[in-house]
């Protein structure tokens, strides 16, 4: 792994993690407020909530990765293109960030 492969996941995975946990609570929102009905008088204690809240984490994950990647990337590529990143890596010879021909 060259250095600029490890720059541009440092760049990539430094946005990931918080948007992962941005569109995760999005998505668990979503499904709180779909039970709220079914939720709401039925006097459960506070752990039991939370451990609801922690299995319906796990199950929007697979929702909420994609997204994130997907705002991850643009984010970090425009980053990039910001501060003339990809420019200096185009004008060295690097046709793309994180090519794996090397």
């Amino acid at each position: 792994m060259t250095k600029i492969d490890r720059y541009v996941l440092k760049s990539f995975v430094r946005p990931l993690l918080p948007t992962l946990g941005i569109m995760v609570f999005f998505f668990l929102m979503q499904m709180v407020w779909k039970y709220v009905d079914d939720l709401a008088g039925k006097g459960l204690e506070w752990y039991v909530l939370l451990e609801l809240m922690v299995y319906w984490a796990a199950s929007v994950v697979p929702f909420a990765l994609p997204v994130s990647v997907l705002f991850a990337s643009l984010m970090t590529f425009g980053n990039f293109g910001e501060n003339y990143e990809l420019a200096a890596m185009k004008s060295s010879g690097i046709s793309r960030p994180a090519s794996s021909s090397r």
